[in-house]
Order: C-alpha cells, then structure tokens, then sequence
C-alpha cells in the first residue's frame, strides 16, 4: 500500500461523485433522484471559481478517500469576523482502508485550506460514525444548529 493525497480535479470529478454516493448510501440517505447531474454541475461550478475544494487519498492511482470544503460567506460575526465559514463535505474512505489515519489526514489538509482561505470556522452535519473523528480532531456541538426545510 502507498497512499498519497492530492488536490481533487476535474478529471477525477466522476469518481469521486460516485464516491459521495456510496457515502450518502451508507448513511441511510434515501435515494429517489439520479443525484450525479445535479452534483457534477455543484462540484464544476464551486471548483471553478474557488469556493470548493477536495483533497484525496489514493493507493496507486485509485482513490480511496475524499474530503470537501464549500466556502460560503455570510455577514461577519463575533465568532467569525470574516464571515467565512468552510462547510465540511464528502469525508468517506474506502472501506478497506478506515482506521489508518486517512480520513484524519483528509481532514487537517481541508481545514488547513480552510484557514488559509480566510474561514473563520468549518461546520459540518456529521455522521455517526465521524462524530468521533472530529471531536478528536476539536470539533465542538452547536446546540443552536437548526433547519427548516423547503
């Protein structure tokens, strides 16, 4: 095994689209819509111009884990005097490959990012199985996160 990371391209788009559907199918997500259209379009758009960005992990030249980060900018606040909040995404690692470090890894290179991005704070909705990750890593719960949804 030689696992190494790099920066997620155009080219590797429908493979890691497919990457972020096995993670939404093992989440429990249900699954009424071909989702692929709808996320090539996302992920075209937000790399182009800046506001999204992965890092992955690769044995050889196969993919094995993702990252995700959407920059998005709301008004400044005292938490966050930039307003820039990194919205954490698609963290999945190939099943054969979890509990080595790679989804840790993942994560630093993605905040790392984040910060030089100017984000003032990184959010995430986080699986049950990652709320262990990143509590290590210092995450904290928001009691005050709600939704309404349209």
């Amino acid at each position: 095994m030689s696992v190494y990371y790099r920066k997620l391209t155009e080219k590797d788009l429908d493979t890691f689209i497919e990457m972020r559907i096995a993670q939404l199918r093992e989440e429990g997500a249900k699954e009424d819509i071909d989702l692929r259209p709808a996320l090539k379009d996302h992920y075209t758009r937000h790399m182009a111009d800046g506001t999204f960005f992965s890092w992955l992990a690769l044995d050889n030249e196969r993919i094995i884990g993702t990252s995700g980060m959407s920059v998005v900018e709301k008004p400044p606040y005292f938490g966050c005097p930039t307003g820039r909040i990194g919205l954490l995404s698609s963290m999945f690692t190939d099943k054969a490959y979890r509990r080595q470090g790679i989804a840790r890894e993942l994560l630093s290179r993605v905040v790392a990012e984040a910060r030089e991005l100017g984000c003032g704070t990184v959010q995430i909705t986080a699986s049950d199985m990652g709320v262990k990750l990143y509590t290590a890593f210092g995450f904290t719960k928001n009691n005050n996160f709600m939704q309404y949804k349209l």
